[in-house]
């Protein structure tokens, strides 16, 4: 039994007439008798009143009728999802990104994007780095802008730039130190707060790295969640915190930013995908960071 065969014989039915429904399905009168009558031996029970003007069903007939039209109503719903789905699918852009991101250039360069592709859904997650290569993996986003490099096979990853360091200080602590760039020997002395706290590597180890590879360590350290967190802290003096350049965006009382002097107080933005995705969309979102990279003068990357 094939989906041709209750086609047909609802056709016939419908019609009440073979030469009618042959007329509708686009097919020979003979070649319509035939699957019909293939139709009938398949089932074992006649369907058709034979001779009848017009044609009227059989008592199996008219229960094979009402059944065939409910499988051919859920084949017709099956294949509709089954479009909608690939629209929606084609359609749709996942972006997971840190949270430190949204103070750089990400947001322009999302606007970018909308710009070239208003039919795109553009769908943001905030994801840790690591939280991303699973993500990626897994099929639950289709880029990812992190800060950290992890190596996985089944990723690629482009830098996007390196991006300055800068130190988050209360603006008492500001105001009673002399002014200018700080070393990291400046906050040998101050409690240093770090994020996020969460699945390793991420941020958080990368400035306790550099601490340690200056032989400066602080009196005391506080691990939290998140950067809004950590600036929260620092407005209420309860130590300093080494952020992105890009974080001096974010204005907050009771926070002042200084710039920190020290070769490899640097920070990447890397864009990672999986490697084997056919998708133009990694090359369009890729074309937008160089544009906007371009209008803003910042190198890319390096």
């Amino acid at each position: 039994m094939e989906l041709r065969h209750l086609r047909y014989f609802v056709a016939v039915a419908r019609e009440q007439s073979f030469t009618r429904a042959a007329e509708t399905m686009h097919v020979a009168q003979p070649a319509l008798s035939k699957q019909i009558q293939q139709f009938e031996d398949t089932l074992g029970v006649p369907l058709i009143e034979r001779g009848s003007r017009p044609v009227r069903l059989t008592e199996p007939g008219r229960l094979i009728f009402e059944q065939a039209l409910q499988i051919l109503e859920r084949v017709d719903d099956l294949r509709e999802t089954g479009r909608r789905l690939r629209l929606t699918e084609r359609n749709r852009f996942r972006v997971g990104f840190v949270a430190s991101t949204l103070y750089g250039r990400l947001p322009e360069i999302l606007r970018g994007y909308r710009l070239k592709r208003p039919d795109v859904d553009l769908t943001l997650l905030e994801l840790l780095t690591l939280e991303q290569i699973a993500a990626l993996k897994e099929g639950r986003i289709d880029v990812g802008f992190g800060r950290i490099e992890i190596e996985d096979p089944a990723i690629a990853r482009i830098l996007l730039r390196n991006e300055k360091m800068i130190v988050a200080v209360p603006v008492t602590w500001d105001a009673t130190h002399a002014p200018g760039p700080l070393k990291l020997r400046d906050l040998a002395e101050t409690p240093l707060i770090i994020y996020p706290k969460g699945a390793r590597p991420n941020n958080a180890d990368r400035i306790l790295a550099l601490f340690r590879d200056h032989a400066v360590r602080p009196p005391v350290v506080h691990e939290v969640r998140e950067l809004q967190t950590a600036l929260g802290l620092v407005a209420a003096e309860a130590g300093v915190c080494v952020v992105p350049a890009s974080v001096e965006r974010l204005r907050r009382d009771g926070v002042a930013y200084r710039p920190l002097d020290e070769e490899k107080a640097l920070i990447p933005v890397i864009m990672s995908y999986r490697k084997d995705d056919p998708s133009p969309e990694i090359d369009l979102i890729l074309t937008c960071v160089r544009e906007d990279y371009e209008r803003e003068g910042l190198k890319f990357g390096v």
